[in-house]
């Protein structure tokens, strides 16, 4: 399966789009958890009238279509990093065994 992701075992780092994935799940549970706390705390009446009040006089940030727009641009623009560190990586090595191979006289 092409689109799937995986973690890359020996080192244990995720991609940005799994990061993101992890991220966003955190979240969404941490909203589940203070929504079931909050509808028992409303049911056994330990929440006065004013603090429901702040509460639902707070704004909910909602995530817009340039907010998901800027995120992918970022998750390029990690990619696109993590792309150019690994070719250099691999690129940097090659020259050093280059140069470790011509001061033992091999030309491989």
């Amino acid at each position: 399966m092409p689109d799937v992701r995986s973690v890359d075992r020996q080192s244990g780092h995720m991609d940005a789009r799994d990061r993101l994935i992890v991220a966003l799940y955190a979240q969404l549970k941490a909203e589940r958890e203070t929504r079931e706390t909050l509808e028992w705390a409303i049911r056994n009446g330990a929440v006065s009238k004013e603090v429901l009040e702040a509460i639902a006089a707070d704004p909910v940030p909602v995530v817009t279509s340039e907010d998901i727009a800027s995120l992918e641009k970022i998750i390029a623009l990690d990619e696109r990093r993590n792309q150019i560190g690994t070719r250099r990586n691999s690129s940097s090595g090659l020259h050093s065994e280059l140069r470790e191979n011509e001061k033992r006289g091999d030309p491989k």
